[in-house]
């Protein structure tokens, strides 16, 4: 099965920011803010940033 080209900038933008991680360069907020340390808060970081922390939520429920 292909992979869809979404799914593929996704991951390209994840791996993007992991490389800088691990660089040493990955700053948390703007260029000027603060240097990431913590592993968990750049994958945090790569996840949001590619769009991918966005939960997935059901319909809706009313009252009933």
């Amino acid at each position: 099965m292909p992979d869809s080209l979404e799914g593929r900038r996704k991951r390209g933008k994840v791996k993007k920011v992991m490389k800088e991680y691990s660089a040493g360069m990955l700053h948390s907020g703007s260029k000027r803010g603060p240097m990431v340390t913590d592993r968990k808060q750049a994958v945090a970081i790569a996840m949001s940033e590619a769009g991918m922390s966005k939960k997935k939520r059901g319909k809706h429920r009313g009252r009933r």
